[in-house]
């Protein structure tokens, strides 16, 4: 059983670089086919894709972020990490990561949950003064 569960700061200052890692166990981020994506959400508003990296080290990033996010890994550690730079109060969301197998056939795919057979519980990260 694939379980993945996020962490980082509750709370980060406007301008501020907010950074989540999401530690996998169960299985291996190397493992072939898988992509692993971040995704947030805020009350009331659809599932927002930001950005993924593939068992192979590649990374798309989405368009939407204007270059602000960046996905990184640790190998040795089963761990992909998010940094999201110069947070606005707009960033507050629920923060996940997610595993899904292979590329989505279309963009929309990214942000469909039923794309993704594994899922973290979120993480809640406030950006405030």
């Amino acid at each position: 059983q694939v379980q993945l569960q996020e962490s980082g700061p509750g709370l980060v200052k406007p301008s501020q670089t907010l950074s989540l890692t999401c530690s996998v166990s169960g299985g291996s981020i190397t493992t072939n086919s898988y992509w692993w994506s971040w995704i947030r959400q805020t009350p009331g508003k659809a599932l927002e894709w930001m950005g993924a990296m593939s068992y192979s080290g590649n990374t798309y990033n989405s368009p939407s972020f204007k270059s602000r996010t960046s996905i990184s890994r640790d190998t040795s550690k089963n761990q992909i990490t998010l940094q999201l730079s110069s947070v606005t109060p707009e960033d507050t969301a629920v923060y996940y990561c997610a595993r899904r197998r292979g590329l989505p056939e279309y963009a929309s795919g990214w942000s469909s949950r039923r794309e993704y057979d594994y899922w973290g519980q979120g993480t809640q990260v406030t950006v405030s003064s």
